[in-house]
């Protein structure tokens, strides 16, 4: 008899955003605007200090935590922005990060709130781990808000997954809706695990607020894969509390063991690198995409990441997906981050040149629908 496989399997499916990465590699001349991946190589400087130290040898293992130098530029920065934490870990990627942080807070039977949409991986991770994902519905204008998360309290509540600014939807919370939601999660002795890999992309001036600044029972999550188009690098890192890195360090020692070292020395570099002159131009790329969408269909602006949550027309994204790749547009529909289908998500990390394709094939699919 052929065993069976680990249950905990039963549940996992494809992600629709590889479904559609794998399509594009398929497809000629394809106006993609559906990968969350930037638009642009890694800065010179920044390649350049990691050649330096492959070069020089810098390629066996090192300290589990990560090398002392770049931990010591992280934990700086922080303080510069009002957060200050215990410890710094270096992780594969803030993926990593987030799988080693979940399985040092949750047991089978553990309840944890996670703001719907959401990036895909949330639930899954929470599920593998045998919690429970319970989704908070925060359309339509995908505001998160005490009164949104009350409702679905329980004494199992264990923690909040908490994506700021916000993949799929763009949105980033008021330093107020910060505030609030840190007072929420102290009086319910919540954990907060603070999912900020999009922290560099804001537009608009606003300001961007840690909720670790205002409670301290939050892991944060920040890495380099969308600042500096290092996402192949798996350079990534969590800011907690002693306690917590120290069990993330064992966690890490017998998974992903440490972060590739010569990436850890350029990450230093990475930390100190001004990129306000691609802020600026991701948020031109915003401004064209959600001017030219507002025109005919229903959507929010984005305020940060590199996304835009657009209704369909008849609130049935997938139908509409299906119609743009026959055109050749692609985009991912919104039952891949929600458990509605209402909405969908264009990536405007791409050239303006396929945006301004994008919108008109989208201006002539609802036109002609």
């Amino acid at each position: 008899m052929t065993k069976e496989l680990a249950r905990r399997l039963e549940n996992l499916r494809p992600s629709g955003i590889r479904k559609i990465f794998n399509l594009a590699q398929s497809m000629e001349n394809a106006v993609d605007l559906s990968i969350g991946m930037t638009d642009f190589d890694v800065p010179v400087p920044i390649k350049q200090e990691a050649e330096y130290w492959m070069n020089r040898g810098l390629n066996q293992y090192v300290t589990t935590q990560g090398l002392p130098e770049l931990r010591e530029v992280i934990a700086e920065h922080l303080r510069e922005e009002g957060v200050h934490f215990e410890d710094v870990i270096v992780t594969s990627g803030v993926t990593g990060g987030f799988v080693l942080s979940l399985m040092a807070l949750i047991n089978p039977g553990d309840e944890v709130l996670i703001p719907d949409p959401r990036f895909v991986m949330y639930s899954f991770v929470v599920e593998l781990l045998g919690g429970i994902p319970v989704f908070v519905d925060t359309y339509p204008d995908f505001r998160l808000t005490p009164e949104r998360l009350v409702p679905h309290l329980t004494e199992k509540t264990k923690a909040l997954i908490l994506n700021n600014p916000n993949n799929p939807t763009g949105v980033v919370l008021t330093p107020e809706e910060i505030q609030a939601i840190a007072q929420l999660a102290r009086d319910h002795d919540l954990f907060v695990i603070a999912d900020e890999i999009y922290d560099k992309f804001v537009y608009d001036h606003l300001p961007l607020r840690s909720i670790a600044r205002d409670y301290d029972r939050t892991i944060v999550l920040r890495g380099y894969a969308k600042s500096w188009g290092m996402s192949g690098w798996r350079i990534g890192y969590v800011a907690a509390s002693h306690e917590i890195v120290e069990y993330l360090k064992m966690l890490q020692h017998y998974t992903y063991v440490c972060a590739p070292p010569f990436l850890q020395k350029a990450a230093i570099v990475a930390e100190a690198f001004d990129g306000s002159e691609i802020i600026s131009r991701y948020q031109r790329k915003r401004d064209i995409i959600f001017n030219g969408l507002q025109e005919f269909l229903t959507v929010e602006k984005p305020q940060g990441a590199f996304y835009i949550f657009p209704e369909a027309p008849d609130r049935n994204s997938t139908r509409l997906v299906e119609r743009a790749i026959q055109r050749n547009l692609l985009m991912v529909p919104g039952n891949t981050f929600s458990e509605k289908d209402s909405h969908f998500r264009i990536s405007f990390a791409a050239s303006e040149k396929n945006l301004e394709k994008g919108i008109e094939i989208l201006y002539d699919l609802v036109k002609n629908a």
